[in-house]
């Protein structure tokens, strides 16, 4: 259900852009990469945005949902580094379909833009649909405005918020998840605080479908409030993709047996644990080799961090996922 701004907005369905992977136009995501590629340079050569990928040869051929971590705030120019490698690699014939906040939407224009590009409102019809109904990849952050205004001091911690959804429609659509560690975006600005708490106060959740509120240093605005998009200062984007999860579940039994929703929860949340780790496990080898020169990998804030669970942690391990 869109929020009440896009309502206001768009009327009662929210925007009519951002809900049909067949929006795609492969010719414009051509166009756009020969004008940003510059920018992201790759194998240490000058540029912008100096770009270190490992492990793009564990994306296998079938459709995958590819979950990565959020950083960057409104600009997201961690999602435009992985995508611009992504159609570096498989080209335009491989379309991904990166899902997105409403807000990108609100405007018809601005939403065609994407849309065209791939990008899909971040709804569970519109992903589905593109992993079903397209059988195309689809690029989600689960995290989402939560964990992409997250404060500086916490720039190498992956946090979803206890959002577990992205492995339902995972689980729905019968796909696997290929996790992806990135660090560098949360570097092109400083942000001192999500102001999530002023955000529930002020019922922005039920306004916008916003959990945050931030303040944050950034060009050009210097110390600003809200998620006001910013002009990134140059920095190293790092990713590090993970090797694909299992995200089948067999549990519901022979032909008239009762789902167990039960186990079914334990599963998810199950998945949700791995996913996090690799992506963690990740994020920890980008601060140790942040933090060479000072001994053990450490977070923004000096405290030493405890080391990832193991990816093949069961569901009995701690977690603060709600299904």
């Amino acid at each position: 259900m869109a929020s009440r701004l896009m309502q206001w907005l768009h009327g009662e369905h929210g925007p009519k852009h951002g809900v049909d992977p067949g929006e795609f136009d492969a010719r414009a995501v051509d166009d756009t990469l020969r004008k940003v590629d510059p920018f992201f340079v790759e194998n240490d050569r000058r540029g912008y945005f100096r770009c270190s990928y490992e492990g793009f040869e564990n994306i296998p051929d079938e459709p995958v949902m590819i979950v990565m971590n959020h950083s960057g705030g409104t600009t997201i120019p961690d999602v435009w580094g992985f995508l611009v490698r992504w159609y570096r690699t498989f080209g335009s014939s491989r379309p991904i379909h990166a899902m997105a906040h409403d807000m990108i939407f609100s405007l018809d224009k601005v939403g065609e833009f994407f849309a065209r590009r791939g990008v899909l409102r971040a709804t569970r019809s519109s992903c589905l649909r593109a992993l079903n109904g397209y059988k195309r990849d689809v690029l989600v952050l689960p995290g989402g405005d939560r964990e992409v205004w997250r404060p500086y001091s916490k720039r190498f911690e992956c946090d979803f918020a206890g959002r577990t959804g992205y492995v339902r429609m995972a689980m729905e659509a019968g796909v696997r998840i290929v996790p992806v560690a990135h660090a560098g975006a949360h570097e092109t600005l400083m942000v001192l605080s999500d102001g999530h708490s002023f955000a529930r106060k002020i019922g922005l959740q039920r306004i916008a479908r916003a959990e945050i509120f931030p303040v944050h240093l950034s060009l050009p605005w210097g110390l600003a409030v809200g998620p006001w998009p910013h002009i990134p200062v140059p920095a190293a984007l790092r990713y590090r993709v993970g090797e694909p999860i299992e995200t089948r579940w067999d549990g519901f039994g022979s032909v008239g047996e009762e789902r167990n929703d039960a186990s079914e929860r334990a599963w998810v949340n199950e998945v949700d644990i791995r996913v996090r780790a690799s992506i963690q496990r990740g994020l920890d080898k980008f601060a140790e080799r942040a933090n060479e020169s000072a001994g053990p990998a450490t977070t923004a804030s000096g405290e030493q961090r405890a080391p990832a669970p193991n990816a093949d942690a069961n569901a009995s391990a701690p977690t603060t996922a709600r299904a």
